[in-house]
């Protein structure tokens, strides 16, 4: 196996739950050093939530891939002396404390980069460092609300959705990952230092919203609920097969409306007036989805999916989870890998993604016991036994 991309940098995870240890996990993934600096007793929330089991939390040892646990007390003298040192020596560092939180502590940006002028600090929060909100807590869930993403999520008749999974905290990790290599490409490659990068879970999502914001800002146009189909595609839905079960269907280009039309056996829909261009179908959309349905629910599910592959339309099965990892492309692409965990045995990982020709990323471990790697790293600090004991008594007391 080629060197891994990120090979020799290391990155220093002090923020719990999702976006802020998202980051950190994509760079270990593709090979950085990732040490997770956790508060004693407690650790890093997420080892609370979510289900279990045999009392293992089970979305830890994904999230937590890849990275050394270590227990610090940041709030105590001997753990924020033990954070400077790791920093002192590190590439990297991530926290979503509230703003002003590692200031009090002794801890701030000022405070690190003067010690390490190349250090990047990667900050999350909910709404930024700065600006009316920036002292309210912030989840994802905040989040999806107030950029406008709920408002649009969901039926028509009903009220605004919430995503079954964390989408903000998703994107603002991407976004985040995204942000460390620019400044490390900033640092490494133009020669300038180290800087502190301002994410918020709430800003993270607003680039997704943009074509519906600008409907607003220069149309005058407050979008809703429009369920399955969008407001300037169609067809664009989710159908039922006779069978029961659901498919997604996208024919949003001419050409592929056009290729959907034959394979429904519907050629003269390219001619109706209703449904000659997009602009035609989106105003007629309950006529062309009535259609659309009307077949789908004539045909079983495989065979829909058969008579669209051979006409080149984009459909694809809506899946439950089991079918996810039953799927045979995915199985062939190696979609998923099986690592080996101490506590809950073979677990089925979503494989490392992209995918590089040269420096392929690769999952080392699963996500660790709370200080399991606290010898090797304070070893590393060159702390000596009267400094661990420090640190060892301050996370007692």
């Amino acid at each position: 196996m080629s060197a891994e991309a990120l090979a020799g940098k290391r990155v220093i995870d002090v923020a719990t739950l999702m976006a802020g240890p998202w980051i950190a996990q994509k760079l270990g993934d593709f090979g950085a050093d990732v040490i997770k600096v956790e508060q004693p007793g407690v650790g890093d929330h997420q080892r609370r939530w979510g289900s279990r089991k045999n009392g293992e939390p089970i979305y830890w040892k994904s999230i937590a891939r890849n990275k050394r646990s270590v227990v610090i007390d940041l709030r105590r003298p001997a753990g924020a002396a033990a954070l400077k040192r790791l920093a002192a020596k590190a590439d990297v560092l991530i926290e979503n404390f509230r703003p002003g939180t590692l200031e009090r502590w002794g801890l701030g940006p000022d405070v690190l980069l003067e010690l390490n002028p190349g250090l990047v600090i990667a900050r999350v929060t909910g709404f930024g460092q700065d600006g009316p909100y920036r002292d309210r807590p912030g989840f994802g869930t905040v989040a999806e609300g107030m950029s406008g993403f709920s408002h649009l999520t969901g039926a028509a008749d009903g009220p605004p959705t919430l995503p079954s999974m964390p989408l903000a905290d998703g994107v603002a990790g991407l976004t985040g990952a995204f942000a460390v290599m620019l400044a490390l490409y900033h640092r490494d490659v133009n020669g300038g230092g180290g800087q502190v990068i301002d994410i918020s879970l709430t800003e993270s999502l607003l680039p997704l919203m943009e074509p519906s914001l600008l409907e607003w800002d220069q149309l005058g146009t407050n979008l809703g609920r429009t369920g399955n189909t969008l407001s300037h595609v169609a067809p664009r839905s989710a159908y039922k097969c006779s069978d029961g079960e659901w498919v997604a269907l996208s024919a949003s280009a001419q050409s592929i409306f056009e290729r959907l039309a034959l394979a429904i056996d519907r050629p003269e829909m390219v001619d109706d007036p209703r449904f000659r261009t997009n602009a035609d179908r989106v105003q007629d959309i309950e006529a062309l989805d009535a259609i659309g349905g009307e077949w789908m629910g004539s045909h079983p599910r495989a065979e829909a999916v058969r008579r669209m592959d051979e006409a080149e339309v984009a459909v694809g099965p809506i899946y439950d989870l089991p079918s996810v990892y039953g799927d045979p492309h995915f199985q062939a692409r190696q979609s998923f890998t099986t690592v080996i965990d101490k506590d809950l045995g073979p677990m089925r990982l979503v494989s490392v993604t992209p995918r590089f020709s040269k420096t392929p990323g690769r999952i080392r471990s699963t996500g660790p016991a709370l200080g399991e790697h606290n010898a090797e790293v304070f070893a590393e600090l060159g702390l000596t036994a009267d400094e661990v004991e420090d640190l060892v008594v301050e996370s007692r007391t």
